[in-house]
């Protein structure tokens, strides 16, 4: 038995009923063999036990008011995994299918994804099962209010700093960072994704979306290609499927598809500038359902279906983890999807990442693919602590460069390690090096 599998065994018997979790480890130690065989010393500091185990894992009860007066108790988490290279980042997520395994494979992930953005962050995640959606502005700004007085004791600028995700917007950040400085009496950059008049950085909304597509476009220029006249499929209709939409319109190809969890759009004409703003002023003001979409323009909806039936070059799988099955992935194939680039956080199962590997599919996984976000909000913070704010020409720049060196990295361990155009083990080998050394260099953590 190989050493990464008998470190999985392990695991699966000291977190039973963490499939999410379990998954994400699998996914990355099975990449791994080659460079355990190459150099033994990983195996005599047994770095896999230590790299799968969070530093540390908190749990707390977030008691607020609704708006009756009636209270209303939920449950916070942060899992502050690993700060080898640097402080904790992650996102906070608030949503009713938060629990331990889903941030445990978030912030597990997101150690390695930050590790390939080159800039000196360790990985954590939290958030909490807290649902925004139909809850008045003052009502989730009491919730956040009530989770941050928690939190706050275990975060910092050099520490831990979180950042949004799904459901953890500008309007969540605001009431976060507001409590936090009220508590602690200081203006710092505790958590990035802030408001550009209190420290916030430009791109930082759009970093997600635009670093999937500068993503897929670094692997299609492996194979002679651009974007420009591709036909894509891209799922969600949040923050990262939006910026994803307009950077691929920018970049010449064309969106077809947007969907949400009741179903899916599909428009054959394209989802241009116009129709993106309908979409924005749908979901981030009004909060509705994308099926609006199809009855304003008069395209199809594929009611409770997802995106994937419909013919692509390529698809932006943004919604959510395990979007993807091993079916839809050979549906994609079928219907002459060429490469996949991943917005969202594991979102294609093992199966359908075999499929793509078995059809050479250009398969961006999203530790590579979606590390534009955190990657911005690391320049956040270089911001923040420099006391100025770069353009927004500057940033973006800084963003293409980093994803352009992420792909870079991925690409060239891949072939180092004799599987050529194997992202997925490209990315997470380098990604597990740069970790592993430096926890190995700072003796037994």
């Amino acid at each position: 038995m190989s050493y990464s599998q008998d470190v999985l065994n392990h695991l699966h018997r000291r977190n039973p009923g963490e499939p999410e979790f379990l998954q994400a480890v699998h996914e990355v130690l099975e990449s791994l063999d080659p460079v355990l065989q190459r150099h033994a010393y990983y195996q005599e500091a047994r770095i896999l036990e230590r790299i799968v185990e969070p530093e540390r894992q908190l749990i707390f009860r977030v008691p607020w008011l609704d708006d009756t007066g009636q209270p209303r108790v939920n449950r916070g988490f942060r899992i502050e995994f690993n700060s080898a290279i640097g402080p904790y980042k992650g996102g906070l997520r608030f949503h009713p299918s938060v629990n331990l395994s889903i941030l445990k494979f978030l912030s597990f992930e997101q150690t390695f994804k930050n590790s390939l953005t080159t800039l000196p962050m360790g990985g954590g995640k939290g958030g909490s099962d807290f649902d925004p959606k139909g809850k008045s502005d003052t009502e989730v700004m009491r919730f956040c209010q009530s989770f941050m007085t928690e939190l706050c004791r275990h975060i910092g600028p050099q520490t831990d700093v979180p950042a949004g995700d799904i459901g953890v917007g500008g309007r969540e950040i605001g009431y976060l960072f507001g409590q936090y400085k009220r508590i602690r009496n200081e203006f710092t950059g505790v958590l990035t994704g802030k408001g550009l008049q209190w420290g916030g950085s430009l791109i930082r909304p759009e970093a997600t979306g635009y670093g999937c597509v500068f993503f897929a476009e670094e692997m299609l220029k492996t194979r002679g290609e651009t974007l420009a006249g591709k036909t894509c499929t891209v799922s969600g209709a949040g923050n990262v499927a939006q910026f994803t939409v307009e950077k691929i319109n920018q970049l010449g190809g064309k969106v077809v598809s947007l969907s949400d969890s009741a179903g899916t759009i599909h428009d054959p004409d394209g989802i241009d500038a116009e129709k993106l703003a309908f979409v924005m002023e749908l979901k981030n003001v009004k909060r509705g359902r994308i099926a609006e979409y199809a009855q304003t323009f008069n395209c199809h909806y594929l009611d409770g279906q997802t995106p994937w039936g419909i013919p692509c070059d390529g698809a932006f799988p943004s919604a959510t983890q395990n979007e993807i099955s091993g079916t839809d992935a050979v549906t994609l194939v079928q219907q002459g999807c060429q490469f996949v680039s991943e917005g969202a956080n594991m979102p294609s199962t093992p199966e359908a990442v075999d499929v793509f590997q078995q059809h050479q599919i250009l398969y961006g996984p999203g530790k590579a693919a979606n590390a534009g976000g955190v990657a911005t909000s690391g320049l956040e913070m270089a911001q923040n602590s420099m006391h100025m704010n770069w353009t927004r020409a500057e940033v973006e720049a800084r963003l293409q460069l980093i994803m352009a060196s992420i792909h870079a990295s991925a690409f060239e361990t891949a072939q180092e390690y004799g599987q050529p155009g194997n992202y997925v083990m490209g990315a997470n080998i380098a990604g597990f090096v740069k970790v592993a050394n430096a926890m190995l260099d700072q003796g037994l953590v």
